[in-house]
């Protein structure tokens, strides 16, 4: 089970959180600390997948974002890795080149795309023409 994703510019801003279950706001601040300190002080040919007390982190960097997942112990770590790759090219997708900004200024709409993927904490979709289809939808609503 996907426990987290966090989004995650080379400072360690975070620019997209989703949690799957229930943590503490103040919890969250020192996880997210934590988990973003412990990724990114990571040297390039290290692996990406990283214990993390109770489970495991799955990381990836795109350009100048990294985006780490929790997930369970139980959970395939190389099919959460492509399911960040997924992520992003629904991402490219959408925004024609996703870039930081696009994610900061679109949030809600990062989001859609991330609940047409992960229901509670399990992959329910990795057609990129079925997750991006309510967000078109929505679009086309909006311009008319």
């Amino acid at each position: 089970m996907i426990k987290y994703l966090l989004m995650v510019n080379k400072q360690g801003q975070t620019r997209l959180s989703k949690y799957y279950e229930s943590v503490n706001i103040q919890k969250r601040a020192a996880l997210e600390a934590d988990v973003v300190r412990g990724c990114l002080s990571r040297r390039k040919e290290e692996c990406s997948f990283v214990e993390y007390k109770d489970y495991k982190l799955v990381y990836r960097q795109y350009a100048a974002l990294f985006i780490v997942v929790g997930i369970t112990d139980n959970e395939n770590e190389l099919s959460i890795y492509e399911l960040v790759h997924n992520f992003v090219e629904v991402l490219d997708k959408y925004f024609s080149r996703v870039s930081e900004l696009d994610i900061m200024f679109n949030l809600d709409k990062v989001h859609i795309i991330l609940d047409e993927m992960i229901l509670n904490g399990h992959i329910v979709e990795t057609n990129k023409n079925r997750i991006l289809a309510p967000l078109l939808a929505l679009d086309k609503m909006t311009e008319s």
